[in-house]
């Protein structure tokens, strides 16, 4: 190989703009995803689904279905075969609906699987399942209510100080209470398993956001070690939360495959989606704030209830933020639960926040309004020093410069606070904002990194892409630390066979890979100047720690890199065809004891609407969202999940809720003409600001996550404005025609 002896400049690659790596393959075609994947013989299998929400199977009646053309075999829990529930005690191990899947004749919720056909084709599968015959007993009509009072005495999450006196003797008040309704993930690719067994392992081709924890569970109910179970995602359609626990389709189409020694694909149907994997549950929040003349808050009081399935212990934590967005001494959050025949509720896009930003963020606009004051200088007011929940410091927090550049950048000093007062082309136009919230903590990860003598290098990592650019951050990560091209950077993810990485999840995947993907670069070099030292001759056998690297190069310490050699040079030299390091790094969530920092990101949504009285005619027009988010490693992709989960709000604020029916508890929209949802025509115009704090604490690149942030807080800052727009306060999501219709606003 011949010598490079060009200057050596540092490649910019964190912090800068890069398009997605894996955007060819997707746009092509060529990216394969779970149902993607086929195999001689594989067979198809179709779920048979309760049609009632509260009862008993009384019979199955299966002789229509096993005589049909293609039908290998109809699964009861007669002879589906034993399947075992996970301990809650399993920390390796999560999932929202531990009940395997027909374990009993009890009927807990509509769309409940009940039976499995397994045919030689999707369309053989399916017109069997329908003849499936099922009758039940001890039918009851299910409790879908709306109305929601906990069934059991609400739990106290935070507390300090004594919220009621000090809310009782309050100068400005406000108690009110909101609602979100339930709301359903709707990726665009369904969920899917396709399960191979060779009669000792499994390899599972899965939709799911957490394949080493998907690999604990399946090992668990399906009884057999984890070392037998094999789970690979290469690329995922979305997930949102609802593919971050596994789902009870997994365990069925392993189940088939390991009886009829076939692969089985089970694809979930879009009406299935509404029932069997997962929503956001119903919230119902009362808040009580109680101020100064000043706008100093004296007393804060949120008490939340959700609604959760039967035989399911999935937490909506509402009060996640409440405790240190604003300073008070005086303040309780309390939650509890009301069980209904619903399927599981699971994580979706900022569980817990996002509902509870929406309620805290709509009251403390309420407030401002009580106190004739500016929202955005209500909340400057109230900035605290500390995290005053845990008595620690931030570890860093910049939301007073989120609020003033922000407020800078809309140009909110042009607001008149009168309803309906501003006026731009024959609309009516309501300005409105909030503050936003998310953690930032790190899970256990591990990664290897390869240098190679062809002059790439691999990093992997079984972790996932859930189409958040994991693919594209992992690779420049280590170009920047390997000091190469980041188009020579091979990122190898999505399978249990790689170190064993994070979940796709919390918005922690970023922040967890840093530590890891460092180490096992340093690892790497450590070993690469090992090679050099006895395998180069360029260094006439120097000690490795009279040796360096920087940009990709091997160089002597007391000279510049420009005199040392390419990484592939040295491994050329010392006929080594790689150096592979490995790193490991500890999480940080969910650690015992009391922690040194508190770790979030913060923001602020700006938003404008358009109200046409004439025909009540609603539209958010304009959105300004402002991130203090650590070093942003791609501000593309970035500002690309921010903009995302705007859209996502702008759903949340005026469409998304899913309606059951109370006579059985189906979910009457289960499809995508009747769940509405945001489409480009009803996308606003966005600018996304990212501020620049490197937040060290959390990891050396100063990386937090963003994937859920933009979400928190930004319904609030659209029914803020709306009834700037209107005069109507909408405090049960979503917005409806019908509740503007109250407007005097003409």
């Amino acid at each position: 190989m011949s010598e490079d002896t060009s200057s050596v400049t540092p490649l910019p690659v964190v912090g800068h703009q890069y398009a997605r790596v894996d955007g060819p393959l997707k746009v092509s075609g060529a990216a394969r995803y779970s149902s993607d994947h086929s195999f001689p013989g594989m067979l198809h299998a179709v779920p048979v689904c309760a049609t009632i929400g509260n009862g008993h199977i009384d019979a199955i009646d299966t002789r229509a279905a096993a005589a049909m053309p293609g039908v290998r075999k109809v699964y009861t829990r007669e002879n589906i075969g034993k399947l075992y529930r996970v301990p809650k005690s399993a920390r390796d191990a999560i999932i929202d609906e531990r009940r395997p899947p027909l374990e009993d004749d009890v009927i807990r919720y509509y769309g409940q699987y009940v039976a499995l056909v397994v045919a030689d084709t999707f369309e053989q599968a399916t017109a069997a399942a329908d003849k499936v015959k099922v009758s039940y007993k001890g039918q009851q009509t299910p409790n879908v209510a709306v109305k929601l009072s906990a069934d059991e005495r609400p739990k106290a999450d935070t507390e300090r100080g004594n919220p009621e006196a000090a809310f009782a003797s309050a100068a400005v008040k406000v108690d009110q209470t909101y609602s979100t309704p339930p709301e359903t993930h709707n990726p665009i690719e369904l969920h899917a398993s396709v399960a191979t067994w060779d009669g000792t392992r499994f390899t599972l081709y899965e939709t799911t956001q957490a394949i080493v924890n998907f690999r604990g569970v399946m090992a668990q109910m399906l009884g057999v070690p984890s070392e037998n179970v094999r789970v690979v995602t290469e690329f995922l359609g979305s997930g949102f939360g609802g593919k971050l626990w596994p789902w009870t389709q997994a365990m069925l189409a392993a189940a088939a495959a390991r009886d009829l020694h076939k692969p089985v694909k089970l694809v979930v149907s879009r009406q299935m989606m509404f029932h069997n994997v997962g929503h956001r549950p119903q919230t119902q929040q009362r808040l009580r704030l109680g101020a100064t003349h000043e706008g100093k808050l004296v007393s804060l009081q949120h008490d939340y209830v959700y609604h959760r399935a039967l035989e399911c212990d999935y937490s909506e934590d509402c009060g996640e933020a409440t405790g240190f967005l604003y300073s008070t001494p005086n303040l309780r959050v309390t939650g509890g639960f009301a069980e209904r025949h619903v399927g599981p509720a699971t994580s979706m896009r900022g569980p817990g926040a996002v509902p509870g930003l929406y309620a805290l963020e709509s009251a403390m606009d309420e407030l401002a309004i009580a106190l004739k004051m500016d929202p955005v200088e209500l909340r400057l007011r109230n900035e605290p020093a500390i995290d005053e929940s845990e008595n620690v410091p931030f570890s860093s927090r910049h939301l007073k410069e989120c609020l003033t550049t922000g407020e800078e950048k809309f140009g909110w000093a042009k607001r008149d606070p009168r309803i309906g007062s501003m006026r731009k082309d024959g609309l009516v136009l309501g300005w409105g904002m909030a503050a936003c919230s998310w953690i930032a903590e790190r899970f256990p990860a591990a990664a290897s990194v390869t240098f190679n003598a062809d002059g790439s290098v691999r990093v992997a990592s079984g972790t996932q892409d859930i189409g958040t650019g994991t693919y594209t951050v992992l690779g420049q990560m280590v170009a920047e630390l390997a000091g190469v091209e980041l188009s020579k950077v091979n990122v190898v993810i999505g399978d249990t066979n790689l170190p064993p990485g994070p979940i796709s999840g919390g918005s922690m995947a970023t922040a967890s890979l840093v530590p890891a993907v460092a180490q096992a670069t340093r690892d790497a070099i450590d070993k690469l100047l090992a090679a050099a030292s006895e395998g180069d001759s360029h260094f006439a056998h120097a000690a490795t720690d009279h040796l360096a690297f920087a940009h990709g190069r091997v160089y002597r310490k007391n000279e510049s890199p420009d005199s040392g050699r390419r990484f592939e040079q040295v491994l050329t030299a010392a006929r080594r065809g790689h150096v592979e390091g490995q790193g490991k790094s500890e999480g940080t969530f969910g650690q015992p004891g009391k922690k040194e920092y508190s770790s979030h990101s913060f923001g602020t949504h700006f938003v404008e609407v358009t109200w046409q009285p004439e025909i009540a005619r609603l539209r958010v027009s304009r959105v300004l969202t402002v991130i203090d988010a650590g070093r942003i490693i791609n501000p593309l992709t970035g500002r690309n999940q921010i903009e995302g989960a705007v859209v996502m709000g702008v759903g949340m604020a005026l469409f998304e809720e899913t309606h059951y029916d109370k006579r059985n508890g189906m979910a009457v929209n289960s499809n995508l003409a009747d769940y509405i949802m945001t489409t480009h025509a009803d996308s606003p115009d966005m600018d996304v600001v990212f501020l620049d704090y490197p937040d060290l604490k959390l990891n050396e690149m100063g990386a937090r996550g963003i994937g859920e942030i933009g979400l928190a807080g930004i319904a609030a800052a659209i029914t803020n404005a709306v009834h700037h727009a209107t005069g109507v306060r909408v405090r049960d999501l979503p917005v409806h025609i019908e509740d503007l219709l109250a407007s005097k606003v003409a």
